[in-house]
């Protein structure tokens, strides 16, 4: 059976994260410690074991994969490794935005869109990523995508995946590792 190795990276910091708002799908620019943080990861991981490097649309993930990869891993941009969509809280305080994440798994954010909504399109990702030929890729994506591949592909409830999320547990690390079967 075939396996592709994901190494899953995170974006840089950026301005919003530096003032305590989450972003969703709203475009925001990586802060001076985020592409920092970015060039860092060229020292942190092995560059040369990726065959490709997927990445989300919005701005963030796009400069964040650029500065770390480009000219020396290929760079596909797709849209269905975005954020969560929060809808009518897209760019709100991360005070309000974060409780609110654990409560729409199913029901969706107003004008937006529920971590369902987001597993469905990484499945869709995942299950055109078995179609190709590839053994090891990297992402460089959100907080999203990274919890349903925890749901997914380390078989975690939700409230398992929100509760062991780096975030909350301080462990950042330069990069997850995943097997997709």
């Amino acid at each position: 059976m075939k396996e592709i190795k994901i190494t899953y990276l995170v974006h840089g910091t950026t301005t919003d994260n530096e003032k305590g708002i989450s972003s969703g799908w709203k475009d925001v620019e990586l802060s001076d410690l985020g592409v920092h943080q970015s060039k860092e990861l060229k020292n942190q991981v092995n560059m040369n074991e990726f065959e490709v490097v997927f990445c989300s649309d919005l701005k963030r993930a796009v400069d964040s994969a650029k500065i770390t990869f480009e000219g020396i891993v290929p760079i596909i941009i797709d849209k269905r490794l975005r954020e969560c969509n929060y809808g009518d809280f897209n760019g709100t305080d991360s005070k309000i935005v974060e409780p609110l994440q654990e409560k729409n798994i199913i029901e969706r954010f107003p004008n937006g869109e529920s971590y369902e909504d987001v597993k469905r399109r990484i499945n869709e990702f995942l299950e055109d990523l078995k179609k190709k030929q590839y053994k090891n890729i990297a992402i460089v994506a959100h907080k999203a995508p990274q919890l349903v591949l925890e749901v997914l592909l380390n078989n975690k409830s939700w409230e398992q995946a929100f509760a062991e999320d780096w975030r909350k547990t301080k462990s950042w690390q330069p990069g997850w590792i995943y097997y997709l079967k």
